[in-house]
């Protein structure tokens, strides 16, 4: 097979092909370092990794390919921990990645592969294609829990995952601050308190349910059209119908007034 029908970033196991591809990844995670993806050009990595320009564009299309398939070959390197608990497993893997992106390269890459798939559908498509799958490697932790006894039946590998990750991505792309043990520790305990509770194993007929708690939700906020001008009583108040807004006389200067000068 020639070059021109290999599928972008394919590779055999070893010769030619196998080098050249470690040469150009190389290449690519040393020019981030050193100007990020606003610099990252085809070109630039031709000349640092001494492979032709034509060669790169044929196997990667663009700047946005070689990012993805860059990230899919770092992440791959964080290992998938069986520890013998669902808990135990989440911290070591959140740990993981937390090691993982304390590497300001890392942290790079990772933003170069969000901005490409924000603007190239198929680098769009290659960044799901690299959740997906690490999804699916990462979640063969939560039936092994579930058959354990550890997790109610039913846990959606998936979300429990999405869970213990969010946090990161949060940290990283939101805040634009940098992650820590702590953060690693607070991710994987919330994250295994919810599948512990249930959270993720949702119980028939909740779809539906939440999309009529929705439906209520916006009929009730519309409201009658004075209900906007009633106090909100304290659920709490022992002696107050709601229905009738019926007030302890003694308590009647703890209750603010409204503006218009209204109850």
């Amino acid at each position: 097979m020639s070059t021109a029908q290999t599928p972008p970033g394919a590779s055999r196991p070893g010769g030619r092909t196998a080098r050249t591809r470690q040469a150009v990844l190389d290449a690519v995670f040393e020019e981030l370092g050193e100007g990020g993806y606003a610099a990252l050009t085809m070109e630039g990595v031709a000349r640092r990794s001494g492979v032709h320009v034509a060669t790169i564009y044929r196997r990667w299309r663009s700047v946005e390919g070689l990012v993805c398939e860059l990230m899919a070959d770092l992440s791959g390197g964080i290992p998938l921990p069986d520890t013998g608990t669902l808990r135990g497993d989440l911290r070591a893997l959140a740990r993981s990645i937390a090691a993982f992106y304390t590497e300001p390269r890392y942290c790079g890459l990772l933003e170069a592969v969000v901005s490409a798939a924000a603007r190239q559908p198929k680098a769009a498509e290659v960044l799901r294609q690299f959740f997906d799958e690490r999804l699916r490697l990462a979640g063969a932790m939560v039936p092994r829990a579930a058959a354990r006894g550890e997790l109610p039946e039913g846990a959606d590998p998936d979300e429990v995952v999405a869970a213990l990750g969010a946090p990161f991505y949060y940290r990283l792309l939101i805040a634009r601050r940098p992650v820590d043990l702590r953060l690693a520790d607070c991710a994987a305990e919330a994250a295994w308190a919810a599948a512990r509770a249930g959270v993720f194993a949702p119980a028939a007929g909740a779809e539906d349910s939440v999309r009529g708690g929705a439906a209520d939700a916006v009929r009730d906020s519309a409201g009658p059209v004075g209900d906007s001008a009633r106090p909100v009583w304290d659920s709490a108040d022992p002696v107050r119908d709601p229905g009738h807004a019926v007030r302890d006389p003694g308590a009647v200067e703890q209750i603010p007034r409204n503006a218009e000068g209204g109850r």
